[in-house]
């Protein structure tokens, strides 16, 4: 009972931090020039917004992630993630379905239930070694491949980078996750800053590398996100599109050109805590 009341306590304190830095990215956001990229007609909002989150992180999320990284030994990092990422899989192999790729979704079913039963609840990836890739779909995917156009670059507040489309995927990619949907309130709080926790941890580093190798940060993940988004959306394929800034369209640059740039998409990665690529993987990657 103690704990609890400390815990409601804190909520108004941290509150009181977080909501003057959200208001100033607003009111930054509104007073911001034109964009200058046309995927990006939100910029002077997103670049407001991507401040805050930069501060969220460095005050609370980053912390928390290295004393996760530093009490934790490695094959408990490893479990923690097998087992989210199990209770992922049956909303993944749903969207496989949705998107035609049925042999993808029986997969994702199979790896479920042999992780659910083999694996101890998903603490281990019996499935992979058995020859059942894990795959990577979500409800903003489903929709890319139904025709939604992706809409605007849109930062969201803590949860970052995102797409209007995925945007307004979100929550229901949220509410069919296992992992975040369970009626006792303690049980999901708790689940809740694990995996928050959890993913923050895979990404200890990649800042360090954004913060030296780029001279605006902003713009680099922008561009990032976007480029892995499409890639997804169209396993690896996505459509040759070529476009200066000033609206009109560039002249095609030719098969050899096509290649080379198909290439290095494929070969962009960040590397996470746990040495995963957070970034791009090629289909042949994801079936090795």
């Amino acid at each position: 009972m103690k704990n609890n009341m400390l815990a409601v306590a804190g909520r108004p304190r941290l509150g009181r931090r977080l909501l003057p830095l959200l208001a100033s990215a607003l009111l930054l956001g509104a007073c911001a020039s034109t964009p200058r990229n046309p995927d990006d007609p939100l910029e002077g909002y997103n670049r407001a917004m991507f401040s805050f989150n930069e501060q969220v992180d460095k005050v609370v999320l980053k912390p928390v992630a290295e004393v996760y990284d530093a009490v934790l030994p490695s094959p408990v990092h490893t479990a923690i993630g097998n087992v989210f990422g199990n209770l992922g899989d049956p909303w993944i192999a749903l969207n496989n379905l949705l998107q035609g790729k049925v042999a993808d979704g029986l997969s994702d079913m199979m790896r479920f239930m042999v992780n659910s039963t083999f694996g101890l609840l998903g603490l281990l990836d019996v499935a992979t070694e058995a020859g059942l890739p894990k795959h990577d779909e979500d409800l903003g995917q489903t929709l890319g491949r139904w025709g939604v156009g992706e809409g605007a670059y849109f930062v969201l507040p803590i949860f970052g980078p995102r797409t209007i489309r995925d945007a307004a995927a979100f929550p229901a990619d949220l509410a069919a996750n296992a992992a975040w949907n369970s009626n006792h309130i303690p049980t999901r709080n708790t689940v809740t800053a694990v995996r928050i926790t959890h993913e923050r941890w895979r990404a200890l580093g990649t800042e360090k590398t954004l913060e030296e190798g780029t001279i605006d940060k902003y713009a680099y993940v922008r561009d990032f996100y976007l480029e892995q988004r499409r890639y997804k959306v169209f396993d690896g394929a996505p459509p040759r599109v070529y476009e200066d800034f000033n609206g009109a369209s560039a002249a095609p640059l030719g098969t050899g050109v096509d290649t080379a740039a198909s290439r290095a998409v494929e070969n962009l990665e960040l590397l996470g805590a746990d040495g995963s690529n957070l970034a791009l993987s090629s289909p042949a990657d994801e079936s090795k």
